[in-house]
């Protein structure tokens, strides 16, 4: 119950829809009196009394009854599935909202598959449990109480006769209940992974059909396919035991009724009407108990996606220290002092890194793969929380700054350009969402990109594709860079941005960065001499540690790892030829 509890806050927004749908759902199961009560009399009165002049007005009055119990369960569809709606519309923008908001940390140990599910069918089968669960649930409680209330009335003893199996439906019940959730979670888990694959395969179709690993790619998707199956068989079994069994035991219910009813008439205690009534009363009792049984299924469904939606829901978010506190004008001045950082206890990352970069100057970073470059920028741009130092931007310490303001500053350019699946104007406003569209193409001529945007059919409004597959990574790249450029940040950061381009889209991509790195402050991870050469500072860090510092002629002469990384084509020449 705990998962649905944590559901009606969102339900509580919306009173009106709620009522409206209860008192439809409340009018409506009260309808359900008419027809024990006409067909008492027609058997009675009608046939037994030789009145036939009554039917017609009987069957008036059953036809009256019928379209409004009808009519109202029709409102009732219609208000609930607006008041659901909207609750679930609710639900799935927090969560997405949450999601935005989690650490990079939370991603590093989650699928996207994984995700994707829980956003999309697991608020859906918590929606479901809001439909079915709300709507059908309360309609099937009332017209128990409705129903039980007339069966007194007519014959206290028949009514205890039809009221003897529900401890064991009540027992059924609760032992399906109790054994479902493991059942349920497995369930959700298998879906998620089967997505998991699916999502991963589609993304990576190209790898997979250039090492033609289709047939091993397929037999890893049916394996994951299976195990939906069994899952979803191992649900299926348990229901096919429990809703027959709980049939069973309702018709059970039915031929006691019919026993003792049919006893008491012989005996001249009770009407031949009444006991018919009394027959059209029972059908109505066990009929929603057989909805209870259903809803039950769906709710467990529902509470094992529901466990799993608000397992996000509960992850800690990104802390903001000092919100509102500090919003300077950031300049660029970024300061390093002995910060360290691990992803764990186990794992030491960085090591009393030391660096100050002041505002406009370029800082490189080289060295082996693994060596901790990446990590110092991430942590400037608080993807990370470094565990130990202190890092500061123009003398304000970096976790009193908000990190909206600060990412704000800051724009990033990656190895792999990231590009959405929209239009170019799309994908570069992105930096500059208020963007015209002659900043954008001046953005473009900066980074070298105007003249391939020209040539797509709809220029600034051509569709990319899904991550830019349409361009090639040299052109992703610049647009990458007049994305960059469009935002006009202080700080700047290059990781491996002309990394796996040939040289002629290399020199076009350099003369880009040229334009991006004027007057910024910008760190620049790279193997391309012709890219880290004008450094004012080169970091070379080796297993978290800085080694090495200072400008390329120096470090060069000092034959230490950078020169040895230059030697060894680590650092790769590009277009210019290495110096010494």
């Amino acid at each position: 119950m705990h998962v649905f509890i944590r559901i009606f806050p969102y339900v509580r927004r919306y009173p009106l829809l709620a009522f409206a749908t209860l008192f439809c759902a409340v009018v409506g199961t009260l309808m359900v009196v008419v027809f024990p009560a006409i067909t008492q009399r027609i058997v009675d009165q009608v046939i037994g009394q030789k009145q036939p002049e009554m039917l017609l007005p009987l069957i008036g009055l059953g036809f009256a009854a019928f379209v409004a119990q009808n009519g109202l369960n029709s409102l009732r569809i219609i208000f609930n599935n607006h008041f659901e709606q909207r609750v679930i519309f609710d639900l799935r923008s927090e969560l997405y909202a949450h999601i935005q908001r989690l650490p990079l940390t939370w991603f590093d140990n989650r699928a996207t598959g994984d995700v994707m599910t829980r956003l999309i069918e697991d608020v859906t089968s918590v929606e479901r449990v809001l439909i079915d669960g709300i709507e059908q649930g309360t309609v099937a409680v009332l017209q128990i109480l409705i129903v039980s209330g007339l069966m007194l009335l007519y014959s206290p003893l028949l009514t205890a006769s039809a009221l003897v199996p529900i401890p064991f439906l009540a027992a059924g019940a609760l032992a399906y209940t109790l054994t479902a959730r493991a059942r349920y979670r497995k369930q959700r888990k298998a879906v998620s992974e089967l997505n998991s694959i699916l999502h991963d395969n589609i993304a990576g179709i190209r790898q997979i059909k250039t090492y033609t690993s289709e047939e091993r790619e397929h037999a890893r998707f049916d394996r994951a396919s299976d195990g939906v199956r069994k899952a979803t068989l191992t649900v299926m079994r348990t229901w096919a035991i429990y809703q027959p069994g709980m049939e069973f035991i309702s018709s059970c219910g039915i031929l006691i009724v019919a026993g003792v009813g049919t006893a008491q008439v012989l005996d001249g205690r009770m009407e031949i009407g009444a006991l018919v009534a009394f027959f059209v009363l029972t059908r109505f009792l066990y009929e929603p108990i057989g909805k209870l049984h259903q809803l039950n299924q769906i709710f467990q469904s529902g509470r094992a996606a529901g466990d799993r939606v608000f397992e996000i829901m509960d992850a800690a978010a990104e802390a903001d220290e000092g919100a509102g506190d500090h919003c300077p004008e950031i300049k660029g001045h970024v300061v390093y002092r002995d910060v360290a950082f691990s992803y764990d206890a186990n794992l030491p990352v960085l090591h009393d890194v030391s660096l100050e970069a002041p505002a406009g100057s370029m800082i490189a970073l080289v060295g082996p793969t693994g060596a901790g470059k990446s990590t110092i920028v991430n942590l400037l741009v608080r993807f990370y929380e470094f565990t130990g130092g202190s890092i500061t931007v123009d003398g304000v310490p970096l976790r009193e700054m908000p990190r909206k303001h600060l990412r704000d500053k800051i724009a990033v350019v990656t190895q792999e350009s990231f590009l959405f699946n929209g239009t170019t104007a799309e994908n570069l406003r992105i930096g500059k969402p208020d963007a015209t569209e002659e900043e954008i193409w001046e953005a473009l001529r900066a980074a070298n990109a105007e003249a391939f945007i020209r040539r797509l059919p709809k220029g600034l409004h051509s569709q990319l594709g899904e991550r830019g597959v349409k361009l090639s990574v040299g052109e992703k790249q610049r647009l990458s860079i007049a994305r960059a450029l469009l935002k006009n940040p202080p700080i700047l950061i290059l990781d491996e941005a002309t990394a796996s381009v040939d040289t002629a889209t290399e020199r076009l991509i350099q003369e880009a960065l040229d334009h991006l790195m004027a007057n910024r402050t910008s760190f620049v991870i790279a193997h391309r001499l012709s890219t880290v050469r004008h450094a004012d500072q080169i970091l070379v860090l080796e297993r978290g540690r800085i080694t090495e510092r200072g400008r390329h002629d120096e470090l060069l002469a000092r034959g230490g790892l950078y020169a040895e990384l230059c030697k060894s084509s680590l650092i790769e020449s590009g277009a210019v030829a290495v110096a010494g």
